[in-house]
């Protein structure tokens, strides 16, 4: 029985853990193989072990993805284990450990690190691998998203009002390259990073939400691989909320 991505190769950034790890895990249950490109190795080969003992096939690129060097190199490592990239998704980000503070008073230095990963990654990472996208007749892109753009959130949410602007116009850009790029927003998640920073506070959270619950790791999963995959041949340039009802867009 085949599977929607047997002979497909899938970068997920950011998937040592979380939301990320959920996608990586996914993907190559579908027949994906998948690169683990986190900077956290041991967590990132775990992950990669773990999809192994589950039948699998993945390998583990130490990856900064703010760094155009390292996503170079990223690609090499990928194309000579692989032989190609099929599909990117952009997931990596300063989130669990993200510092607290208001745009006009958030040190300069630190907001410059926070953006060049949480924003100007997604397009190091995409400027890195659309040509082997290319080469291969086409790809998909997925970047995360978050409905901290449409909300009060600092300079967290304005990174990502960032991303779903990059979304739309790399969605151009690399159109005629048969390459899609959509982004995912989750809302409120359960995740090891989400309880670090929410504590207690996710709670109140829930009560904003039409479904009375947070999100899990799995439930942003469906909506990647749909825009992965075949499936999703004709969308280009969406933002797709998965958040449980937190926003409401006309």
């Amino acid at each position: 029985m085949s599977s929607r991505f047997d002979n497909k190769v899938v970068v997920v950034t950011g998937a040592a853990q979380g939301i990320g790890e959920a996608y990586a895990r996914a993907l190559a249950a579908e027949g994906a193989s998948v690169v683990v490109a986190d900077l956290n190795e041991g967590a990132g080969v775990g992950v990669v072990e773990a999809i192994e003992a589950d039948g699998g096939t993945a390998m583990f690129v130490r990856t900064d993805v703010s760094s155009h060097e390292s996503a170079t190199a990223l690609v090499e490592a990928v194309t000579a284990a692989y032989g190609g990239i099929d599909g990117l998704v952009n997931n990596a980000a300063i989130y669990g450990d993200m510092q607290f503070d208001l745009l006009i008073s958030v040190d300069w230095d630190y907001y410059r690190k926070f953006m060049s990963v949480n924003m100007d990654g997604a397009l190091v990472m995409t400027r890195a691998v659309y040509p082997s996208m290319q080469a291969r007749g086409g790809g998909s892109i997925v970047n995360q998203s978050s409905t901290a753009a449409y909300l009060y959130s600092g300079f967290y949410g304005l990174a990502k009002v960032g991303v779903n602007g990059l979304t739309q116009q790399l969605a151009h850009e690399v159109g005629g390259m048969e390459i899609r790029v959509n982004a995912i927003a989750p809302g409120p998640t359960d995740t090891a990073a989400t309880r670090t920073q929410a504590g207690d506070a996710a709670k109140d959270l829930v009560k904003g939400l039409a479904l009375k619950r947070m999100g899990q790791p799995e439930d942003m999963v469906g909506a990647c691989l749909f825009l992965l995959s075949d499936e999703a041949s004709w969308v280009t340039g969406q933002i797709i909320a998965v958040d449980g009802g937190q926003t409401f867009r006309s």
